[in-house]
């Protein structure tokens, strides 16, 4: 599934996912190295360029920081913006973590492959609802359920280059950047008609992408989605422990409703 083409804003497990990393440097991209995402649907440098990306991103076990903005239309029809950062810590299949702080507070998504917890420190609340065995699945559900996104999410699943590249209709390589000293390719994509994706991966074996630009054409202001990502990590060995839950003494449970319609997890 591809979750880029997402974007809403619905309590405080929004502000959380919004997650992404630190700072970059960029250079304008060399016009004489550039390919013409127009000549082919997708570009060979840019489909190779994702397909190493997402070999990379099948590890197990990896971690990254993210600095996030995100616009969206205020209610008298200004365009306005969201910030955060986050740490994000994977271990395939079935565990994830969400650290993040933002203009709306802090927040930590917990994912433990059975129940996904979402509790607002600001708030000093938290819910807890059952979760599906996958990663994958539980993304679903968050969206599905709680009517939150996360655009991130695409990196995160199991079959990342699948997850990028759907939809999407033509792309390739438009030039180069340096962020944080590395060289990166600046790849863009089409998602017809109303999504426009630009992708900063390291111009290297491993692809790994550094910033990303979402433009939502199709919605009122044409609202966008930037995330740097750095700090990756791919030695980390995550315990059980660190996907567990325990409420702070004066942290209160409250309860999620389901969204009209939407399926509940699978019982454990």
């Amino acid at each position: 599934m591809n979750r880029l083409n997402k974007l809403r804003y619905r309590g405080v497990i929004a502000g959380l996912i919004a997650s992404s990393a630190i700072g970059a440097m960029w250079v304008m991209p060399a016009p004489a190295r550039a390919e013409d995402p127009s000549a082919a649907p997708i570009g060979e440098e840019a489909n190779s360029a994702v397909a190493h990306m997402g070999k990379t991103l099948m590890s197990k076990e990896f971690s990254f920081r993210s600095y996030t903005v995100r616009a969206y239309v205020g209610s008298n029809g200004e365009l306005l913006h969201i910030a955060h950062t986050a740490k994000i810590v994977v271990r395939r299949p079935d565990r994830l973590l969400v650290d993040s702080t933002g203009d709306d507070g802090a927040t930590k998504t917990i994912y433990d492959g059975k129940t996904l917890v979402v509790y607002g420190m600001t708030q000093k609340q938290y819910a807890a609802i059952p979760a599906p065995a996958t990663i994958d699945e539980t993304l679903d559900l968050a969206e599905n359920r709680l009517g939150t996104d996360f655009p991130l999410a695409d990196l995160l699943g199991g079959n990342p280059e699948k997850s990028v590249l759907a939809g999407v209709t033509s792309g390739g390589q438009v030039g180069f950047a340096t962020i944080d000293g590395v060289s990166c390719r600046h790849l863009f994509f089409i998602q017809a008609p109303d999504l426009d994706l630009e992708l900063w991966v390291e111009d290297n074996e491993r692809s790994l992408p550094r910033r990303v630009y979402i433009t939502y054409r199709s919605l009122p202001g044409h609202p966008t989605f930037l995330a740097e990502l750095s700090d990756w990590d791919f030695s980390i060995h995550p315990a059980d422990a660190e996907f567990v839950f325990q409420p702070p003494a004066g942290v209160t449970q409250v309860e999620m409703k389901p969204k009209a319609g939407a399926a509940t997890a699978p019982a454990k």
